[in-house]
């Protein structure tokens, strides 16, 4: 019996020529198309996230969306209706990312956890300050708020001093936020400046501006002002629950 070396040819019974494979540890890998990743809803959120971090609300579409994810807009609609579905999605997904602090003894504290937290995760996201006023109903908004709530009652809120604290903290936090990065986003390095010694300038007619450092950034820091409010409502607070049995700092290192 004669044995053909691998590769060499042979000739058939029909008298064509054909060749002896190789042993297969010899043979390459056969290439295969690469496979999609299935659409998912979480596939969607995340690339509309990322989206709208690059690009803000007004460039996110749907066609833009199915582009990103290599899909046709068709495909999107199996889990998304409209694109005010994927904006909510994406808020409720970065909320997602705020801690949820465990809970102490000491409320005002637990409290200021969450906040800083949520005001973290909106700068981080600049685009998302303008969306949470609209009914925001994800698990993970709605946990926070929750813990939110549940934190005023320890420290003695109740029915509308409940309410009114609740929307104290939620439209503070979202108004520094939407503030900030809105400045951040849209002000050129120098504007600030300008804008400080506009008031300056005209000192005459903004005395009390002039004096307090309005738009001062040197002088007034984003994270010591956003404290220093942050106490103040939440004194307010402590007060309309009758729990002000600990002052609340006033140092502006707190945080």
């Amino acid at each position: 019996m004669t044995t053909a070396e691998p590769g060499a040819p042979t000739t058939t019974s029909a008298g064509r020529d054909s060749r002896v494979p190789p042993p297969i540890w010899l043979r390459a890998e056969p290439s295969r198309a690469r496979r999609k990743p299935p659409l998912t809803l979480g596939r969607i959120v995340d690339t509309a996230v990322t989206v709208l971090d690059e690009q803000s609300i007004e460039g996110l579409t749907m066609r833009c969306l199915a582009q990103r994810l290599d899909v046709t807009a068709t495909a999107l609609y199996w889990h998304v209706r409209t694109k005010d579905d994927v904006l909510d999605l994406a808020v409720d997904r970065i909320f997602g990312d705020v801690p949820v602090p465990d809970v102490s003894d000491d409320w005002l504290a637990d409290i200021r956890v969450l906040v800083r937290g949520w005001r973290g995760a909106m700068l981080d996201h600049p685009w998302a300050p303008g969306l949470v006023g609209r009914p925001m109903l994800g698990p993970n908004v709605l946990a926070r708020t929750e813990f939110l709530q549940s934190a005023l009652v320890r420290g003695g809120c109740s029915g509308l001093q409940l309410a009114v604290a609740t929307r104290m903290v939620a439209n503070y936090v979202i108004g520094a936020a939407l503030t900030e990065a809105t400045w951040h986003r849209f002000a050129d390095p120098d504007a600030r400046a300008a804008a400080r010694a506009h008031v300056a300038a005209n000192a005459g007619a903004y005395p009390t501006l002039d004096a307090s450092g309005h738009l001062d950034g040197d002088r007034w820091d984003d994270d010591v002002l956003f404290e220093q409010g942050l106490n103040g409502i939440l004194l307010a607070a402590a007060r309309a629950g009758g729990a002000v049995s600990k002052p609340v700092s006033r140092k502006p290192t707190e945080f």
